[in-house]
């Protein structure tokens, strides 16, 4: 059977390559001076602390993972989320898609997460606060939220932790948003993040390429809406399992 994809016309692909060749050039520019753009760490500093500041929100986000086979070649999973934030200790998120389906839900006094396709949950006592919840989960459980990072009141610091470059690479468009796209590097990942202009500098998406796995896969959030203003109702941060669903241990790292 004969392939379906066809190679572009000469004259496109040369118009193509011009174009991609203007915007390396510029990127690369940026790029000759070593260190981190000032402008880039202020963008960042703008966005995390102004997510920090919002005491309410929810966030609908659009996910790709990357998965590189034995092969070499790269596979593609994706899903979707939804997560529902009141700090200074409440958090639900929703994921769903190729590899998961999984609510995660924090009440301030307990952690549960629920596999609704085998109707299975796992809960435990949990930290007092959404930052000390999010630390524990991880180093003790090897559980990690979606979106946790952006999370902290310190998510700068923890972005920041390791980076070595860092540029502005210029302005893009993301769901219809104009945002500043800025790239960092550290040792073992470079990532992109996308911030929203204006007087809500909101993170619109961020791509992360880890270095030290072959071929350098990459995983990809995007935010296809914000709300700083949600209506939360008694049951949002609450749950209450069902005489169908089994409780199993969450077993430590």
């Amino acid at each position: 059977m004969k392939s379906t994809f066809r190679s572009p016309p000469t004259a496109v692909l040369l118009r193509s390559c011009a174009i991609a060749a203007l915007a390396i050039a510029s990127v690369a520019a940026q790029a000759q001076s070593a260190g981190i753009a000032p402008e880039a760490k202020q963008i960042l500093k703008a966005s995390t602390d102004f997510l920090a500041s919002q005491q309410r929100f929810t966030a609908d986000t659009r996910n790709t993972l990357e998965i590189v086979l034995k092969s070499g070649q790269k596979i593609e999973f994706n899903s979707t989320g939804h997560q529902f934030v009141q700090r200074p200790n409440k958090l639900r998120s929703e994921r769903s898609g190729d590899l998961v389906e999984q609510l995660f839900v924090y009440d301030g006094k307990s952690l549960t997460l629920y596999q609704p396709r085998d109707k299975v949950y796992a809960q435990v006592a949990a930290p007092g606060t959404l930052e000390e919840m999010l630390d524990f989960a991880r180093n003790e459980y090897d559980v990690v939220a979606p979106f946790g990072d952006l999370l902290f009141k310190n998510a700068y610091d923890i972005l920041m932790d390791g980076v070595t470059e860092g540029i502005v690479v210029g302005k893009a468009v993301i769901e219809g948003v104009v945002c500043d796209h800025l790239a960092f590097r550290a040792p073992d990942v470079d990532w992109q993040i996308w911030i929203q202009e204006g007087l809500q500098p909101l993170p619109r998406r961020i791509v992360i390429t880890t270095l030290d796995l072959p071929n350098a896969p990459q995983f990809a959030v995007t935010v296809t809406r914000w709300n700083l203003e949600p209506s939360f109702d008694a049951g949002t941060f609450t749950f209450t399992p069902q005489a169908d669903m089994k409780q199993i241990e969450l077993l430590p790292r």
